[in-house]
């Protein structure tokens, strides 16, 4: 074997004896070498070593809390200074008023039930980030109180604690770095609407279909019969050619004829009776056939008036039958017609249709020679200087909508209202309220009056109406992109009124509002925030990462 270790193995031969075997050494023993102190030395430095850098590492680990020194720290360049700069808040721990709130004490947080908000400027303007304490005006809380009886709004919880917090950055740079932008809260207009689709209808007291009363055949149509004409009450559309309008006028001549008669006969007998020449039997003969022409007259007369020919005869000017047979040929019709008509060859059957009010022809289905029956409307005549609107209103939104009040006078709710594919919009009052929900569609209908003096409004047209619930000229408004949820309360990041200095501190204070009605790309805020107040809105996202980062760091 190898002479490796130094130990050697005696080979067994056989020339040896059995003293010799015995007295060699064994193979699984070491040979003994003489110890020295250096050999020692050398074989235990290394375990010292480990042991010594062990303990190195506890003792700086227990002296720093276990966490890495700083570079410079490991390498003997400190200075001895302590390092200012707070990792929670990230600025330098000098000057964090979140770590030392004497630097800028918080104030004591209050809660507000009128209007649901945290250290309400209502009750405390002096908390209003602003260089002079406002004055909040009875006007402002009147406006909170219209917004807030209006209906229910999203409500803070009392016991969100996001309020007492602060967000502070290092410096300016640090801003521009963010991109954060910032805008003022200032009064703005405001409306708070409901949304309803809608029709729009003719007034129907200002509509009206006109008819003939009798049937016939359009003799003639007018220059007024023509759609969208404007006319004036009694104006005549149309000429009806109408057998029993020719019986009409023939009946009333007869019964005329027959009273000419009989009130001469009467007359005469009654002469006679006063000088005993006749019998009395015989005069009431003649006075009950006067009366009985008389009432055939009369009834005649009734006929023409029922077809919409009242013919006025005067009694005290007696009239012979030639007389009424001209006056009876074109009555109702207009002299500038009739002039050109010849009597000899001319019906005597004619009638005229004529406006039974004054308004613009809207709708005309009469030509000459066309049969028309009885009732039938030919005409539409219509007053649109007024429309209705006709609106249909959800279920839910019923209790926020309020008409005109007939008996008290005040005004129902405003309502705008655009046409489809019209740019124009027009504004009008509620009215009218139906009695029942629609069984298909399950809304309510409402009717608005509203005003149309240059006929721009077409009946039978839709469009998209709002009805107004509230309207404020002044209420606060400031960018949606503002207000931010944090699971409990709407909060806002309002910038410290000396935040513009630039040797001064640049915080943000987290402000519980509550936000009403959001109209385009403002909200209104209905408390929580005073006029001139500077509120964060670009990327004021990135503060609210910051607030979430240090609730987790205190956590």
């Amino acid at each position: 074997m190898s002479d490796q270790n130094n130990i050697s193995v005696l080979e067994p031969s056989s020339k040896a004896t059995s003293t010799q075997i015995a007295a060699a050494p064994s193979p699984l023993e070491p040979r003994h070498e003489p110890t020295t102190v250096l050999s020692w030395l050398g074989r235990s430095l290394p375990t010292f070593a480990v042991l010594l850098l062990l303990a190195g590492f506890a003792f700086v680990g227990h002296q720093t809390g276990w966490s890495v020194p700083k570079f410079s720290s490991l390498f003997g360049k400190s200075t001895g200074e302590k390092d200012d700069w707070c990792e929670e808040h990230s600025v330098p721990e000098s000057i964090c008023i979140e770590c030392n709130e004497a630097l800028m004490p918080k104030p004591k947080s209050t809660w507000c039930r009128i209007h649901g908000v945290h250290n309400c400027p209502y009750e405390r303007p002096e908390l209003a980030q602003v260089m002079t304490t406002p004055t909040v005006t009875p006007e402002d809380l009147d406006r909170a109180k219209r917004a807030l009886d209006l209906k229910e709004r999203k409500e803070n919880n009392s016991k969100c604690k996001t309020h007492l917090r602060r967000i502070q950055l290092a410096s300016d740079d640090v801003v521009k770095k963010m991109g954060l932008g910032f805008a003022i809260a200032w009064p703005g207009q405001v409306y708070e609407t409901v949304s309803v689709s809608g029709e729009i209808a003719y007034e129907q007291p200002r509509v009206a279909p006109v008819s003939a009363s009798v049937a016939g055949r359009v003799w003639y149509v007018t220059d007024k019969g023509v759609i969208g004409k404007r006319v004036k009450r009694g104006d005549v559309l149309a000429l009806l050619d109408a057998a029993d309008v020719g019986k009409a006028k023939a009946e009333l001549l007869q019964a005329h004829a027959q009273l000419e008669i009989r009130k001469t006969t009467f007359d005469g007998v009654k002469r006679l009776a006063t000088q005993g020449v006749v019998a009395e039997s015989r005069l009431l003969e003649t006075e009950l056939a006067y009366r009985e022409a008389s009432i055939r007259f009369a009834g005649a007369k009734q006929a023409l008036i029922n077809m919409g020919l009242p013919i006025q005869i005067d009694a005290k000017k007696p009239i012979s039958t030639e007389e009424l047979t001209a006056m009876v040929q074109f009555f109702g019709i207009p002299s500038d017609i009739a002039l050109r008509l010849d009597p000899k060859t001319t019906t005597a059957n004619l009638m005229p249709v004529v406006a039974p009010r004054d308004g613009i022809v809207a709708s005309a289905k009469a030509s000459a020679g066309e049969m028309v029956d009885a009732g039938r409307p030919i005409f539409v005549v219509a007053d649109t200087s007024r429309m209705w609107l006709i609106l249909n209103a959800r279920s839910e939104d019923v209790p926020y909508l309020r008409i005109r009040d007939e008996k008290t006078g005040s005004p129902g709710q405003k309502v705008k209202f655009r046409p489809d594919g019209s740019a124009q919009e027009f504004a009008g009052e509620l009215v009218w309220k139906s009695t029942e929900v629609d069984e298909k569609t399950r809304t309510v209908q409402y009717r608005a009056e509203l005003p149309n003096p240059d006929g721009v409004l077409l009946a039978n047209s839709y469009g998209k109406g709002q009805i107004i619930l509230r309207e404020e000229k002044n209420a606060i408004v400031v960018p949606t992109e503002a207000v931010h949820w944090e699971g409990d309360c709407h909060v806002v990041f309002v910038r410290d009124k000396n935040f513009s200095d630039p040797e001064s501190k640049k915080v943000y204070h987290v402000r519980s509002v509550r936000p009403g009605v959001t109209n385009g790309s403002n909200i209104e805020i209905i408390a929580g925030l005073l006029k001139g107040e500077i509120v964060e809105t670009t990327n004021s996202a990135t503060l609210r990462g910051e607030l979430l980062k240090n609730n987790l760091g205190a956590g």
